[in-house]
């Protein structure tokens, strides 16, 4: 049975990273004492090794050891043989691509179908919706394919922001830019504010958080749902 975490974010503001999730991921990697960490996401361009010990340094508060699957010979074994995965934020387009070439999308599938308990961040949140056509990134690489893992029936934006009624900024607002993506897309996007993430265990996804999510479905206006709402029979 599936069990992941999607989360809008790893770090909130005036937080330590990954410390608004820590009781919940004490729970969801309960009973396990080691993961697999994918840093290929490298936000800001840092070292796979300097993100993997800035993951292991939060999940040691809850006494989990973190190895990056880069110091792996074999990722896709590595991925085979976890007993739970975080794969954490950054850019999307540069984490895609290195899935592709590693041939590390089919893995993740058979090890989190199987149940391997699975934690994405940002990026690493993107990756499970349909596919990464409404991330905020910039396409500094070029992925084979914008098709990622599926595990939830629509799309995610992380991060998402509600217009600043205060600025002067001209500019298009993320709703704006779901509603462009929706004149050639279909599929409903979740907005994930910061704070909030999406429990899914086998077919049940719910909205977790203090945070609402805004919901955007093809040719209909945007609404807003609460913490708790299930979210199973967006399609």
């Amino acid at each position: 049975m599936k069990q992941l975490l999607i989360a809008s974010t790893s770090t909130l503001h005036s937080g330590a990273y990954l410390d608004y999730l820590l009781d919940a991921l004490k729970i969801h990697f309960k009973d396990i004492k080691d993961i697999i960490f994918i840093p290929y996401a490298r936000p800001s361009g840092i070292s796979h090794d300097d993100y993997t010990k800035k993951a292991a340094e939060a999940f040691a508060k809850i006494d989990i050891k973190v190895t990056g699957l880069h110091t792996f010979e074999n990722p896709a074994e590595a991925i085979a043989n976890a007993k739970g995965i975080f794969t954490g934020g950054g850019n999307t387009f540069v984490l895609v691509s290195a899935l592709y070439q590693y041939k590390l999308l089919e893995p993740l599938k058979s090890a989190i179908n199987s149940g391997t308990p699975y934690l994405g961040t940002s990026a690493g949140s993107n990756i499970c919706g349909l596919n990464i056509r409404t991330t905020n990134d910039m396409p500094i690489v070029y992925p084979p394919s914008f098709k990622t893992l599926g595990f939830v029936p629509f799309n995610i934006n992380p991060h998402y922001l509600d217009p600043d009624t205060n600025s002067t900024h001209m500019g298009e607002t993320r709703e704006t830019r779901i509603k462009e993506f929706h004149q050639f897309n279909t599929q409903p996007v979740v907005g994930l504010r910061e704070g909030s993430w999406l429990k899914v265990n086998g077919q049940s996804i719910e909205l977790k958080g203090t945070l609402t999510a805004r919901i955007f479905e093809y040719d209909s206006e945007p609404y807003e749902v609460e913490t708790g709402t299930f979210l199973n029979e967006l399609k």
